[in-house]
């Protein structure tokens, strides 16, 4: 673990503080540490902290239109690759077609989003019925298959040689843990018993990256009960925004929802009773110095990006500052409602992450870069 020098003051906050009643005009920026779960200070710029006017280099923030990913393969664990590195991989599935092989990734714990559409899930421990806002949790070596029941589409996340967790609260600031309550568990029902037959089904199987095929001459499917605490488990955010819907202002680090050894994943959640007009709202600018940042936009309007919409995923590597896009400023970040309608997947890793290179041209929104160089005029 690292070991940071803290700096003591007079507020056990800052050494150096701007007179706020005064008429300089100042921009916050957070430095925070291990993903803003340690040490943080807060810096008051004269100028705003995304104001740059040219970004050169292989080092920049870049946007993808997940929607405009061709649809497919068939097997989802070929999905197209967005994101990765040894600890990671972030894959867009499209699909609107039933599963005729199932799927068990050998190399680490899977997390599905359903970003949109509907249907069933059978896997190893049953059947689950499953729609948009979705995480579906699949320990390593499950084996499953979906029957979507419209067209479908995926985030779909792997832990290589890893396990997605629970936050532990007193690190990530959460009031409260997350309720395992909240789990929705496969059942061992009518239609999983339905499904069970003594056709030829085919597994792939991925490991090291290599998908190989093992051929049953039956349903391999074909549990009668199961006992333990190893388990696919269903969370949806709504029941999250159930859960802390009391509108209560709390740090970044307390949407954390899952986590593993070198990367966690939070659900940014509408929130209730948070802005206030003239009251400046998170996210700030800040610069998050220990993690990569991917967050996925899932549905409303995420008021610290003027042009991001629903589908589109942004990447933010850590190096420089990142912050609300000049256009979202004054109407959403101060001028804002005291209700917010954005739901977002957040992924930190404190490995660098790779973008995969494979992703085509027309999904990427390559002036995403150029979409703060007016911070200056415009702010």
């Amino acid at each position: 673990m690292a070991n940071w020098i803290r700096i003591p003051s007079s507020e056990d906050q800052c050494v150096s503080r701007p007179d706020m009643h005064g008429e300089q005009k100042t921009y916050q920026r957070e430095v925070g540490r291990a993903g803003f779960q340690g040490p943080a200070s807060q810096i008051y710029h004269r100028h705003a902290p995304a104001g740059w006017a040219v970004f050169e280099g292989p080092l920049r923030p870049r946007a993808f239109s997940m929607s405009k990913l061709s649809p497919g393969p068939a097997c989802p664990l070929q999905a197209r690759r967005v994101l990765h590195n040894d600890r990671m991989e972030l894959r867009y599935w499209k699909t609107e077609n039933k599963m005729h092989a199932l799927a068990r990734n050998a190399d680490g714990d899977t997390l599905i989003f359903v970003h949109s559409g509907g249907g069933e899930l059978f896997c190893d421990y049953g059947h689950l019925s499953y729609r948009d806002g979705d995480y579906i949790l699949l320990p390593r070596g499950t084996a499953w298959r979906i029957e979507p029941l419209e067209s479908c589409e995926f985030l779909i996340v792997e832990a290589t040689a890893d396990a997605f967790k629970l936050p532990d609260p007193s690190t990530s600031g959460q009031r409260a843990s997350i309720d395992p309550m909240l789990f929705t568990l496969p059942s061992i029902d009518d239609a999983f018993i339905s499904q069970q037959d003594d056709a030829f089904w085919e597994i792939h199987i991925k490991r090291q990256g290599r998908v190989s095929t093992l051929t049953y001459p039956f349903n391999p499917l074909d549990a009668l009960g199961w006992e333990g605490d190893l388990c696919v488990v269903k969370l949806n955010w709504r029941d999250l925004a159930r859960s802390c819907s009391d509108g209560a202002k709390v740090p970044p680090a307390a949407y954390c929802t899952f986590v593993t050894e070198s990367f966690a994943v939070s659900t940014f959640i509408p929130k209730i009773g948070e802005g206030e007009s003239g009251v400046m709202r998170v996210p700030f600018y800040h610069s998050n110095e220990d993690a990569d940042e991917f967050i996925f936009y899932h549905r409303g309007e995420f008021f610290a990006r003027g042009e991001i919409k629903a589908g589109m995923g942004t990447f933010h590597p850590s190096g420089f500052p990142h912050g609300p896009h000049p256009s979202a400023y004054q109407q959403k970040m101060i001028k804002a409602p005291v209700e917010t309608e954005e739901v977002a997947v957040m992924i930190d890793s404190k490995m660098f992450l790779n973008v995969d290179e494979s992703i085509p041209d027309g999904a990427e929104w390559k002036a995403y870069v150029k979409t703060w160089e007016k911070a200056k005029e415009t702010l």
